[in-house]
């Protein structure tokens, strides 16, 4: 094989992989299984959506980003909260999880924030292990975690858990409650999650970029 070839064949795979990474992947969606729909889950990040257009698109559920740590919220999640469920979609809260934060103040700026109408079930998004300062221990994150929970809970009803890297310490925490699980492009061995992540690269019509792609289970479609 000449050089001359060999450049083509690299520009060739090349072109292949870039029309994979901005057309195919993003434009996949997995079969459904029964009592299986499609979702998405959204913040401020994704700017204005166009709600008629992704309900339109065969989405059927939402999770929007309401708040995150003590006294964060997020700016499009009333208009996105409205929009969405205007047009028909059952929607669900998020909160993200501090965990150097008080949990009790946590689940004041949640309950403040999400209006207490049916709805699915609110959201604990658990990630980001590690930010705290020196001395907080696992202790400390557990007690706050679980204040928030509890408190939340009680208000509201069970929540569900996203829960990345990091957290095995408080996994009898999480075993109890539903999971929204994180299995980017193949779908979870075990078939006891809520709602399973399967894109974060997603094109849906409505939305300008990309969105993460969820599929939720027959208990979603039954909320």
């Amino acid at each position: 094989m000449t050089k001359r070839h060999v450049a083509f064949a690299a520009v060739a795979l090349l072109i292949a992989v870039a029309l994979a990474w901005l057309v195919l992947i993003p434009n996949y969606r997995p079969g459904l299984r029964s009592g299986e729909v499609y979702g998405i889950d959204v913040s401020h990040h994704q700017g204005e959506i166009d709600w008629a257009a992704v309900a339109a698109d065969d989405i059927s559920f939402a999770y929007i980003k309401a708040t995150e740590g003590g006294d964060w919220v997020d700016t499009r999640f009333e208009q996105n909260w409205s929009e969405a469920r205007a047009v028909g979609l059952n929607v669900g809260a998020y909160h993200f999880f501090r965990t150097c934060t008080d949990g009790a103040l946590q689940a004041e700026n949640l309950l403040r924030v999400v209006p207490d109408v049916p709805s699915l079930p609110i959201a604990i998004d658990v990630e980001g292990h590690g930010r705290c300062g020196e001395g907080v221990t696992d202790a400390d994150i557990r007690r706050e975690l679980e204040t928030l929970v509890d408190v939340v809970e009680a208000e509201r009803g069970p929540v569900v858990f996203y829960v990345l890297e990091g957290f095995d310490a408080f996994e009898d925490v999480f075993a109890d409650r539903e999971r929204w699980q994180r299995s980017i492009g193949l779908r979870p061995s075990n078939d006891d999650w809520y709602v399973w992540q399967q894109s974060f690269t997603a094109a849906v019509d409505g939305i300008d970029g990309p969105v993460d792609l969820n599929i939720g289970s027959g208990r979603v479609t039954d909320s």
